[in-house]
């Protein structure tokens, strides 16, 4: 992508975005779901937090990643575009899960119950059988499981994306339905169907163990990105609902609530399915409306902050998942305990940045940056 055509909001929401995840990361550690290890005291407000940064933070990634495949594969040849993809998603992927994963499965045992002794004694059990399977071995990197499926998807689909960018009729019939006013909305219907097809088949078709969705629906959200990427009349459709798009999403969220709370629907019935699609879709509208409208500039700070994303993303929920073991115990109130390990835990990942991972070259490489 050149410089004259680059969209910096992208960017923006990339940055933003990947500060949403640390903050969800924090929450997991106090809300009632289990997670690798556990506040003493849980509370049902960061639940509800959780709940609803569940509904679009991971699927907004999938967007913005499918932004940057449309525009890297304007200037690379396929295999140029794999031997990138490695180097920036499986290298960084094979570094955890032999590091520092490590520690998280590590933590997870001994806060379970299931194992006692020391991390170096725990260190030759670690390969013993399949994570989630009732091994140990995190072969999906667990909170990396997101560079693991970007790279199956760029893979499974690069034969398509790149007979979508040969084929510009069938791109610019779709955009001259889907720009049209609120045509943008049309997108809900294939996360609806995809939503439907999972819940009759969770165990065939796909689970929803990763960020809240099946890798079906997270390969629908992949593939709109795309074609959002691939013609330019998508981004003013998109601003002129933001409103709409925010409002749309902030029903939505309420309209879940009842669903699950007050009438104990399933997650798995249709409407609140159609629910869980529209308000996503609706927040990743909003986001992207009024990023356009609002965020199309770069300064320093972004400059500075789109290089560390990926780094920061490598080690966050390890160091969050480190302090948060120290800290279990201690008997504060939940929001005071909460900022403290935000804090702290954005401290720690900041010092390893910027003064391990950013100056040395095998480090950068191993973290997926350009040397």
């Amino acid at each position: 992508m050149n410089e004259r055509k680059r969209f910096y909001d992208i960017d923006w929401l990339r940055v933003l975005g990947m500060f949403t995840i640390f903050l969800f990361h924090n929450a997991r550690f106090f809300n009632e779901d289990d997670w690798h290890v556990k506040n003493f005291q849980l509370d049902f407000g960061m639940s509800v937090f959780v709940a609803i940064l569940d509904h679009f933070i991971m699927p907004l990634f999938f967007v913005l990643s499918a932004y940057a495949i449309f525009y890297a594969l304007k200037k690379r040849t396929n295999a140029e575009f794999m031997r990138e993809r490695v180097i920036r998603l499986l290298i960084p992927l094979g570094v955890g899960m032999f590091t520092h994963i490590m520690l998280q499965v590590y933590i997870e045992r001994i806060t379970h119950g299931e194992f006692t002794g020391t991390f170096w004694q725990f260190i030759p059990t670690y390969f013993n059988g399949w994570y989630a399977f009732g091994g140990n071995f995190a072969w999906m990197g667990l909170h990396l499981w997101y560079l693991l499926m970007l790279f199956l998807f760029s893979w499974l689909m690069l034969s398509t994306f790149q007979r979508i960018n040969r084929s510009q009729d069938f791109t610019t019939r779709i955009a001259d339905t889907i720009t049209k006013p609120f045509g943008v909305y049309l997108f809900i219907i294939p996360l609806f169907l995809m939503e439907i097809l999972v819940s009759l088949s969770p165990d065939i078709v796909g689970r929803r163990d990763f960020g809240g969705w099946s890798p079906l629906t997270y390969l629908v959200f992949f593939v709109i990105g795309y074609l959002l990427a691939s013609d330019s009349r998508y981004r003013p459709a998109i601003e002129k609902v933001r409103f709409i798009s925010l409002a749309l999403s902030l029903l939505t969220v309420l309209a879940a609530y009842i669903m699950l709370a007050e009438m104990n629907l399933p997650s798995t019935n249709p409407l609140y399915l159609l629910v869980r699609s529209t308000n996503s879709w609706s927040w990743l509208l909003a986001f992207m409306g009024f990023a356009s409208q609002h965020l199309n500039f770069k300064n320093n700070f972004l400059k500075y902050a789109n290089e560390a994303v990926l780094p920061f993303y490598i080690l966050h929920q390890t160091v969050i998942v480190t302090i948060g073991y120290f800290i279990r115990d201690w008997t504060w109130a939940v929001f005071p305990k909460y900022l403290f390990l935000a804090a702290t835990s954005f401290i720690v990942i900041m010092a390893l940045y910027e003064f391990f991972v950013k100056r040395v070259n095998a480090l950068r490489y191993l973290f997926g940056m350009k040397g």
